[in-house]
């Protein structure tokens, strides 16, 4: 089984940025594709960005796109999110996720492991 934990949240300004980090442990993440999901209250967790296992290759919600960046470092076990230009409306708990042979990106179901979550606060 595999460990997630993030880091990185902070309450930021409108227009500043912030990067998340996602360590593993317990597992090699090189084999799994990798996520964000952010979830405000009140909300159903939705998908903000994913990484291919094999290709590297991203995906990220019309929301961010542009603006954040999805990115890995195998031999580091780790999985970052560059947030830029961030809006009140990206204020949420931001999540990693971690999942074997996904075809559906943007599905919360199709992750294996998810790690306990980071806050992250946009002021205006």
């Amino acid at each position: 089984q595999v460990q997630l934990v993030e880091s990185g949240g902070a309450t930021v300004q409108a227009g500043g940025s912030l990067r998340l980090s996602c360590t593993a442990s317990g597992g090699t993440l090189s084999r799994y594709s990798m996520a964000w999901f952010r979830q405000a209250p009140g909300k159903e967790r939705g998908f903000v960005a994913a990484i291919r296992s094999v290709d590297a290759y991203t995906y990220y919600a019309d929301s961010v796109k542009g603006r954040f960046i999805i990115s890995r470092d195998n031999a580091k076990n780790a999985v970052y999110l560059q947030m830029n230009r961030l809006k009140p409306e990206d204020t949420a708990l931001y999540y990693c996720a971690a999942g074997e042979d996904i075809e559906i990106f943007t599905s919360p179901s199709k992750y294996d492991y998810w790690g306990q979550g980071t806050q992250v606060t946009v002021s205006s």
